[in-house]
């Protein structure tokens, strides 16, 4: 294994990628202009009082417990699933390593009534914890499995010879190579606990999303509401800077030697116990909530028809993949600024997109309703709109895949194009993008399952007369309607877990 530390270029950084990735960077952090506007209405010092109140420094805990214990479980799992399924030889791995990613197609606000119309003493922060979890465990599995696969084997050879071969010996030692990519991951988990809303309000958990939205429509009070958003994204910065720190900079490359060299790690006795872990797993984060759908339909019919159904999917699709294509060309130049040219500049660029994506769904909303009445008059209730949300929330799942790509790719092969003649922009076409094509494929595949399951953005900015599989799921689940729920509930999960099957065959 080569084990070193990536010198990326210091020259100076293309204008043809620097200019639209800071207009990227700026139209990801438009909605803090709303919330900065709103929040200082009253003057700096109600701001600064309402940072200090008991309640909000009492939100903070309660959600920072919520952020920190389902990120540490999303990694307690993620670790052993992802290196049994890439690195052993566990019987029938390449069907799990789909099935432990599809979880990451059930839509938390699903997972959470599943379990409540179950057994009601699930609210609260166990419900929270367990269905958060279930949900979210994949943003540390999916990138977890491809480290793992391009992992050299020596090290596990030494340390076989040397008497240190156990199972959990090696699955310690490939993480501890792979702990940026297991940063990376735990950053977007905590950052997706922090800005959920539907399982928290179906669980009645008094996190930050759910007291945000009971300022909002509690007589209208948008300013505290603002306020106590700013205190997520400085959450934001905070946990941004932590990933910087717990990433560093070291990076494992392969060599075709010891791609040959690669070989399945015997389980023996350890296969049992594995095996069962990913039973368990698979049954409670995928087969449980699809078990209380065909309950639902079996015990209370189905209410609408098959045309309403595929008119909402049809809504849900066309959204979705226009605005994974439209991220993935907006995150395309902070994601190669950041892969090879890695200056302060460019991290700057990269790290904001992330503030957003732990803004609840409902404030990036009301921000975008904002901005549409003030600025966007014309598009205010239109797909431009839309779209434009949908970016500003997911632009970090497209950036994040997309320079996974881009830093597997050696500095060597630009150096050799260059001296050939070609301009920096036509080493990125003729060069990068051929390379980086499945990780942008990955990326855009994430990015449609993130807009097909989002709710709050699509009910307040979706087309007038637009109905998709999120909205008329939430629309019957609110009152318990389980024969109105029961179809839209299983068709969101089966056609969200094609983008996730394409994301995972991809990496």
């Amino acid at each position: 294994m080569t084990t070193h530390f990536v010198s990326y270029r210091r020259s100076s950084l293309p204008a043809a990628l620097v200019v639209p990735a800071v207009l990227a960077a700026v139209a990801s952090l438009a909605p803090l202009a709303y919330l900065v506007d709103v929040a200082f209405e009253r003057g700096a010092s109600f701001v600064w009082d309402e940072f200090w109140q008991r309640r909000t420094l009492d939100l903070v805990v309660r959600s920072g417990l919520l952020a920190i214990a389902v990120t540490s479980a999303s990694v307690l799992v993620s670790v052993p699933l992802a290196w049994a399924v890439m690195r052993s030889d566990l019987a029938g791995r390449r069907v799990w390593r789909v099935v432990l990613a599809l979880p990451l197609a059930v839509p938390s606000y699903l997972a959470a009534f599943a379990w409540i119309s179950w057994k009601s003493s699930v609210a609260g922060f166990g419900g929270a914890f367990l269905v958060l979890t279930a949900v979210s465990y994949p943003y540390v599995y999916l990138p977890l499995t491809a480290a793992f696969a391009r992992l050299d084997p020596a090290l596990e050879e030494i340390a076989t010879i040397h008497g240190r071969g156990s199972i959990v010996e090696l699955m310690s030692m490939s993480a501890r190579q792979c702990r940026g990519t297991i940063a990376s991951g735990a950053l977007l988990v905590a950052l997706y606990v922090l800005s959920d809303f539907g399982a928290v309000a179906t669980l009645r958990y008094d996190a930050f999303t759910w007291v945000i939205y009971g300022a909002y429509r509690a007589g209208f009070n948008p300013t505290r509401a603002a306020v106590l958003a700013l205190v997520l994204v400085l959450i934001a910065l905070v946990l941004v800077v932590a990933e910087a720190i717990a990433r560093g900079r070291a990076v494992n490359t392969m060599t075709a030697r010891a791609v040959a060299r690669l070989r399945p790690i015997r389980l023996r006795r350890h296969a049992v116990w594995l095996q069962l872990a990913m039973v368990s797993v698979a049954a409670i984060s995928l087969a449980f909530p699809v078990w209380r759908i065909l309950v639902w339909i079996d015990r209370y019919g189905v209410e609408d028809g098959f045309g309403s159904v595929m008119s909402a999917l049809w809504g849900s699709v066309r959204y979705s993949v226009v605005a994974a294509i439209v991220t993935v060309l907006v995150a395309l130049p902070i994601a190669l600024l950041v892969a090879r040219y890695r200056t302060p500049t460019s991290l700057i660029l990269d790290r904001s997109t992330y503030v957003t994506h732990a803004l609840p769904g409902i404030v990036v909303a009301i921000s975008m309703v904002f901005i549409g009445v003030r600025v966007l008059r014309p598009v205010y209730l239109e797909a431009p709109l839309l779209v434009l949300a949908y970016v500003a929330l997911f632009l970090p799942l497209a950036v994040g895949g997309i320079r996974s790509s881009a830093e597997q790719i050696p500095l060597g092969l630009d150096d050799v194009a260059r001296s050939l003649g070609s301009s920096p922009m036509a080493v990125v076409r003729r060069v990068n993008l051929p390379l980086i094509a499945p990780g942008m494929a990955a990326a855009a595949a994430l990015v449609t399952l993130a807009a097909m399951k989002e709710l709050p953005v699509t009910m307040l900015l979706r087309p007038t007369g637009t109905e998709t599989l999120a909205t008329r799921l939430w629309t019957y689940t609110t009152v318990s309607d389980y024969a109105g729920a029961g179809p839209y509930a299983l068709a969101i999960i089966v056609f969200v877990a094609i983008p996730t099957a394409i994301a995972t065959g991809r990496r």
